[in-house]
């Protein structure tokens, strides 16, 4: 009986076992590079911080997610140049393209690993870091700072039925008690004019609902009068975020560290500054753009992986190569970056313009190559 499924062409099998060992090289190598800073934190965070070492190593280890981000398309250029260059240095691609093959088909396999391994770190950026990210914070917070609570101002945009809004303002939380502490409440009618206050010493989290804890609460009246309310020893509220909502999004101030889905929420609380949201814009479109590098990354590799001399691939012309066209394509993308910033409105297209620039060069020398 003949067997079915998919089954890969001997040539793809071929092109991607030739282009796997450099890749993991590459991977491997930078991620060094780039994890030699955070062995150096560790140190600091043992020595002046007096943190314990199995936490300074779990740091350590829940940062590298956001290095492996970064190394992936750094890693996909050197192991497409690598692997074309000693392709090309044997003549194999001579006798390919001798044999009826186009050059297209041949390099097709590596092109369709740039558009796999763009989805992949697609994924990790958006599943993985920021997850990490939390547990870095969390450790911090809890085992080196010896915190229990997050001690740094929150406030609350909500909107209120009728078109009014209320703002809630703690200066702190504590997410063992899953209280928010000094709490102080404002709510404002669809005119904009105070028609509640309140203040209380905690609001806790309970049965999917804040209690107010110890509440002196004030009523404002349409001309402007002033009552008090009796006190109360409870109250409750609706701040429409719950205790890890609010956990994530004191943790995860650096919008770098966070999914599309939470940079898209804070930019909506219209919360942030100017410049918060200038920057919070800007990098959420490069956070659309970024990890398609990879594939970007392989249009270029590919024709300046074929000019190589006889005998096979260099290695460390390889590595000298990709680190030079790396550090290109950052420099681009950091005046981008800035042009996005100052033009907002052109933002995603300014974090779009180091791979439209690049793929216009890949595909430009691409096609020369193929016509040789």
């Amino acid at each position: 009986m003949p067997r079915t499924g998919l089954r890969v062409p001997i040539l793809d099998r071929y092109m991607l076992a030739e282009f796997m060992g450099p890749f993991g090289f590459g991977l491997f190598a930078f991620t060094v590079i780039f994890a030699a800073t955070q062995i150096l934190a560790i140190g600091r965070l043992v020595s002046d911080q007096h943190a314990p070492l199995w936490a300074a190593v779990e740091v350590f280890l829940w940062n590298l997610p956001g290095e492996v981000v970064l190394v992936i398309p750094m890693a996909m250029l050197l192991g497409t140049l690598l692997a074309v260059q000693r392709l090309s240095g044997e003549s194999e691609i001579t006798a390919m393209k001798a044999g009826g093959i186009g050059f297209m088909r041949v390099v097709a396999p590596l092109l369709a690993g740039g558009i796999v391994l763009s989805l992949v770190t697609f994924a990790l950026q958006e599943k993985v870091v920021p997850f990490a990210s939390g547990e870095v914070a969390q450790i911090q917070n809890d085992v080196i700072n010896h915190n229990s609570a997050f001690n740094q101002d929150l406030i609350t945009h909500a909107p209120l039925p009728g078109g009014g809004r209320q703002i809630t303002i703690a200066s702190a939380f504590d997410p063992n008690d899953r209280a928010l502490l000094n709490v102080t409440l404002l709510q404002y009618d669809a005119r904009g004019n105070p028609s509640y206050e309140a203040f209380a010493d905690r609001a806790r989290f309970e049965a999917d609902q804040w209690l107010l804890e110890n509440v002196s609460e004030y009523q404002f009246s349409p001309d402007g009068e002033v009552y008090v309310l009796p006190k109360e020893p409870e109250q409750k509220i609706a701040l429409y975020e719950t205790p890890t909502d609010i956990v994530k999004r004191m943790k995860q101030n650096d919008p770098q560290q966070m999914s599309l889905a939470q940079i898209a929420d804070i930019v909506h609380t219209g919360q942030l500054t100017d410049n918060e949201l200038r920057k919070y814009t800007t990098i959420f479109q490069q956070k659309i753009a970024q990890p398609f590098a990879c594939f970007v990354f392989v249009l270029i590799a590919v024709p300046f992986g074929l000019r190589t001399t006889r005998g096979g691939g260099n290695a460390s012309l390889g590595f000298g190569l990709a680190v030079a066209i790396v550090f290109v394509y950052y420099v681009v993308a950091t005046i981008c970056s800035y042009l996005g910033e100052a033009f907002l409105p052109l933002a995603a297209l300014w974090a779009w313009m180091p791979n439209i620039i690049f793929t216009a060069i890949g595909v430009t020398r691409l096609r020369r190559a193929a016509a040789v």
